[in-house]
């Protein structure tokens, strides 16, 4: 194996020859391919990881060009499952890597497999309760995982090491309620923050895969890119002091079903019905004047039964009726992917 175009990586001391040896050997997933599963995809690739398999159930719009790396407008043009678009463009960028796409939404049935033999699980989700699923398959299988999440100029990461550092439930015991957490389209995202986020995961996996567990970070990295503020938490007693369900009492929960939410195509409608396991009520006014502020919403009608809009998405647009208790009524589709999606990114979860 010729490690030539490596070689500005292979001079890096901590990595040296074995370590980019062992990394065009190793296996890595990136779960969710928008604008952090880009920006830690194409890194990953470009440093010769020799199996990439990128997992997403989303399609390439205009939209995503502002942050999401790998995409481009002749992407847009083909509505290219984001998956598929990835796998092409990284082929172009290193043909000598294997790299596999997946047009999948990842759910209790297939997080296992999806994962199977990894040596290191990127983050790239847009919602808590696939982290948790991550989180619990990884954590079950001993598999490292690699949290990220960005919004607005705020990003936070974790690198998680089954076993040895905390999970994300010691920090996170239950997922925020739907409706209370900001997401992209509800409150913007600067641009070159995903680029942050994403190469910060890349480079922990890179330290996983070249066999340098000893030198990634400890703690959750919170930065303000608009402000220039960087904290740390140490997290190191975090596994300690918790009573987590997951590491600790090893009930999966998530992986099991018991708390992911569920949904349902509704029969002759054009519609899937969800609904979340959380047990909250959503203050449907405040969601309301996140919705409306959102490029592309139009028709949002709120009263204290119900929050209703028209979106993208679909052949033709969706409509999207909440109700106070998370549970959400996506019409104008009836792909159960779609609608997920959809909800993620108007209500988040």
């Amino acid at each position: 194996m010729s490690l030539e175009r490596y070689n500005r990586q292979v001079l890096f001391s901590a990595i040296g020859e074995a370590g980019q040896q062992r990394i065009c050997r190793a296996t890595a997933v990136v779960a969710g391919c928008g604008a952090l599963g880009t920006a830690s995809a194409n890194a990953l690739a470009r440093a010769g990881v020799g199996h990439l398999r990128i997992v997403d159930r989303d399609f390439v719009e205009e939209s995503n060009l502002q942050r999401q790396v790998l995409f481009d407008e002749h992407d847009c043009r083909e509505n290219l499952p984001k998956a598929i678009a990835a796998e092409r463009n990284l082929r172009a960028i290193n043909s000598a890597i294997a790299i596999t796409g997946i047009v999948t939404d990842i759910n209790p049935a297939n997080a296992e497999e999806l994962v199977k033999g990894a040596d290191v699980v990127v983050d790239g989700t847009d919602n808590f309760e696939t982290r948790f699923l991550l989180n619990d398959a990884c954590v079950k299988h001993g598999i490292p995982w690699v949290y990220g999440g960005a919004v607005g100029s705020t990003g936070l990461m974790m690198t998680i090491i089954p076993g040895q550092t905390p999970c994300l439930r010691c920090l996170f015991e239950t997922a925020p309620p739907p409706g209370m957490t900001p997401t992209c389209e509800t409150a913007g995202i600067l641009g070159a923050l995903p680029g942050v986020v994403g190469n910060w995961q890349a480079a922990e996996a890179l330290k996983i895969c070249a066999g340098r567990r000893d030198a990634i970070s400890a703690k959750l990295l919170s930065v303000d890119l608009w402000s220039g503020e960087v904290q740390q938490l140490n997290l190191a007693r975090a596994r300690e002091n918790a009573a987590c369900p997951c590491c600790k009492r090893r009930n999966f929960e998530f992986l099991e079903g018991q708390s992911a939410s569920t949904t349902t195509a509704l029969c002759g409608r054009n519609a899937v019905q969800i609904n979340p396991r959380t047990g909250a009520t959503l203050d449907l006014q405040q969601l309301a004047g996140r919705v409306r502020a959102t490029a592309g919403i139009s028709g949002v009608t709120v009263n204290r039964f119900l929050l209703k809009f028209s979106a993208p998405g679909g052949d033709s647009g969706l409509e999207v009726t909440v109700f106070p208790d998370g549970r959400a009524i996506i019409k104008g589709t009836s792909k159960v992917a779609d609608a997920r999606t959809a909800y993620a990114k108007y209500v988040g979860a």
